[in-house]
């Protein structure tokens, strides 16, 4: 059975493409993480711990809530 995708979205994929065209392994470098781990949270599938959330919208220069959102 298919995991159950989270209500979270996020525009990761977008800033990421504002940001130069900055590769899921450039982010997953950067955070500390694998690239899979830069892939399910942007394709809703994994939803990442606060800090790591935080720690995504530092590096895109973004308040937590314009990286992502809970749709309800």
């Amino acid at each position: 059975m298919a995991p159950k995708p989270t209500k979270v979205t996020n525009r990761i994929r977008a800033l990421r493409s504002e940001a130069g065209g900055m590769t899921q392994a450039d982010l997953a470098g950067r955070l500390g993480v694998t690239r899979q781990t830069v892939i399910a949270i942007e394709q809703g599938r994994y939803s990442p711990s606060l800090e790591l959330a935080f720690q995504i919208a530092r590096i895109f220069r973004q308040p937590l809530d314009e990286v992502f959102q809970y749709e309800d």
